[in-house]
């Protein structure tokens, strides 16, 4: 029987390959000719695509030394890309008009701000934004045309990562952060790595002025261990815009050489530190006194931080108390489903967005030295939530999402965002600094809203034609709320809610609140997504049980449904980009393109069959009439 299916088999693939030996052989029919154009539109549209990516991303070889050293330092990062938690760019400009976002890396964390380009001057507080440029550049970059650059924002650690790597072989790793703790301190991390057999010299960039008239410079010394290090202190005045109000405004930063040597096979690691300390805005008659004042607490913070930092664990714990702050921010956070529609926000916009935000804005519950008593009226803020968030899901609201790619773009951005959120009913919040304007944001984004006893969630049925997830949404103190809306197979979104951690017992109910309230707790309780008339919040949550019972008489529906499923075609429009299902458009255009071939190649064969008729039969009658 095996014998036999085998004989089959050969006979057969004999069969398939004599054809095809008949179809090569002879004369280049049309026939022929129309088979081996669709082979090629087929090969075109599918395949070429690919070939030329190949090809042309390679920068002459994909397994360049450059590349490899660049892809080892991207490696770590790379879930945190793939979930929108950094971004990173290519410092070229060829790659960066390809880019479909291109987000400027930026740092700060209130008090102090910079974008991380090559550069860049410190930006101080100027009314909601670090917007007003103090012009001091105090960068070190290594200069070196053979390097390749790439820099990649960390939002969650608040930390920009620069990386430089020559075809030499030479490495260059940059960290930079603005100290969430120690809010008046710039930290840049320089690690450079010499694989070769001979010493390098490398060129620096050191820090500059560019248009700071009246400021001073001074050389100061200050002990490091048991030795000392020269210190550049800089002081000077800075004139507010549409103002005669002045800021005093002072800046230390440690000095080293512009060349450093690096010894064969061997590596050097820098650390280079930056206070910036200003005064409010005074008038000009008492510059003399506030420049002292703010000069001394620079000074003061920097030999601080000088005994912080003795050795490297000492380094570490640094940079692991600010990343720490900026962990906790992200706690929590918004998720949304990608959607390949069109003019839509995707999570990568949103995260640069938050990030860029709250950069903007000081910590100050986390802050060295702050006050108990104030440290209490934060944490007190942060709990009353009354009257946020009052207006519609901020989603909607284009204005708010600009492109970053710009200091003064995201400049203009973090300020209509700071203003929004203020009219909107969420000033207690923003005076709770980041932890309390991200609080406000999430609650923004589904236009979720504190209100007399209760959380509502304002969004039309309509709007939920996506995945959303709000996370850890802080009720009260002690209470975080996780809010879900996922969409099912039969394109009708659901609600479900559960309770991170709580203080009491908390309930839910949906649209009219018509049905008896559900007990949340640490498993996820579902609820329908309700269409009421006139048109309510969706879900109500309250720790008042008897408040809900209420609002099921004061809310005054006369109309209540499950709200209908999203059409297909828009459904299909998010997830695939267009309306014609999951298929790629080029799947289509080729169907249409072989059922054109394929009639005008039957019409063809339909006129080929009339004129060889009407020709034999005209013959056929002048041969009888012979």
């Amino acid at each position: 029987m095996e014998r036999s299916n085998y004989s089959e088999m050969s006979r057969r693939a004999g069969e398939i390959f004599r054809r095809i030996n008949r179809i090569t052989d002879g004369p280049l029919t049309r026939k022929k000719l129309v088979v081996i154009l669709l082979i090629l539109v087929f090969l075109i549209l599918y395949l070429g695509p690919t070939i030329l990516n190949s090809i042309f991303s390679r920068d002459g070889s994909l397994a360049s030394s450059q590349n490899l050293c660049h892809q080892n330092f991207i490696n770590p990062f790379q879930d945190a890309l793939n979930q929108y938690d950094a971004y990173m760019r290519l410092e070229s400009a060829a790659t960066l008009s390809s880019l479909s976002h291109n987000y400027v890396p930026y740092i700060g964390n209130g008090l102090l701000g910079i974008s991380l380009e090559h550069d860049s001057h410190l930006n101080i507080k100027h009314g909601r934004t670090l917007s007003l440029p103090l012009y001091y550049h105090p960068l070190y970059i290594v200069e070196d045309y053979d390097m390749k650059e790439s820099t990649l924002v960390d939002y969650k650690s608040g930390i920009v990562h620069r990386y430089q790597c020559s075809s030499s072989g030479i490495k260059v790793s940059y960290q930079y952060y603005a100290h969430r703790t120690i809010p008046s301190l710039f930290v840049q991390e320089i690690l450079v790595s010499n694989p070769l057999n001979v010493a390098k010299k490398l060129h620096m960039t050191s820090p500059r002025l560019s248009d700071w008239q009246t400021a001073v410079k001074q050389t100061i010394k200050l002990h490091q261990g048991v030795d000392s290090k020269e210190y550049e202190v800089v002081t000077g005045m800075i004139h507010l815009p549409d103002s005669d109000n002045v800021i005093a405004a002072a800046v230390v930063c440690r000095k080293i050489s512009n060349y450093i040597q690096v010894e064969a096979r061997d590596g050097i690691d820098i650390m280079i530190l930056t206070t910036v300390q200003y005064s409010r805005p005074i008038k000009q008659d008492d510059y003399a006194k506030q420049k002292d004042i703010v000069e001394k607490k620079a000074i003061e913070e920097m030999e601080k931080v000088i005994s912080l930092t003795g050795d490297h664990s000492a380094v570490r714990i640094l940079r692991d108390n600010h990343a720490r702050v900026w962990q906790g921010l992200w706690d929590t956070g918004f998720y949304i489903s990608d959607s390949k529609a069109a003019g839509v926000i995707n999570g990568d916009r949103i995260n640069a967005t938050i990030y860029a935000i709250l950069s903007q804005v000081r910590s100050f519950e986390h802050e060295n030295h702050i006050k108990p008593s104030t440290k209490t009226e934060i944490l007190r803020s942060l709990t009353y939530s009354e009257g946020c968030y009052g207006g519609y899901s901020t989603l909607d609201a284009f204005n708010l999402w600009k492109p970053l790619n710009s200091l003064q773009n995201l400049n203009n951005v973090a300020s209509v965002w700071m203003l929004t959120l203020e009219k909107q009913g969420c000033h207690n919040l923003l005076r709770a600094g980041a932890s309390g304007v991200n609080q406000a944001m999430i609650l923004s984004f589904g236009s979720l809203r504190f209100s007399n006893q209760h959380l509502e969630y304002n969004i039309h049925p309509s709007k939920l034609h996506r995945d959303f997830l709000f996370r850890r949404v802080n009720y009260g103190n002690l209470t975080h709320v996780n809010i879900s809306v996922i969409l099912q197979e039969d394109n009708k979104a659901a609600i479900f809610v559960a309770l991170d951690r709580s203080d009491r017992t908390y309930y839910a109910c949906d649209g009219g609140c018509l049905d008896s309230a559900v007990q949340l707790g640490p498993y996820r309780k579902y609820f329908p997504v309700k269409l009421t008339e006139p048109l309510t919040a969706i879900l109500y949550i309250t720790a008042d049980k008897q408040h809900m019972e209420d609002l099921k008489h004061a809310i005054h529906v006369h109309e209540v449904i499950e709200a209908p499923p999203h059409e297909s075609h828009v459904i299909a429009l998010h997830k695939h980009g267009h309306s014609l299902g999951g298929l790629n458009p080029l799947f289509w255009v080729s169907i249409i393109l072989l059922i054109v071939v394929f009639h005008l190649f039957l019409c063809r064969i339909i006129m080929n069959e009339f004129c060889d008729s009407s020709t034999s039969v005209s013959y056929k009658r002048l041969y009888n009439k012979a």
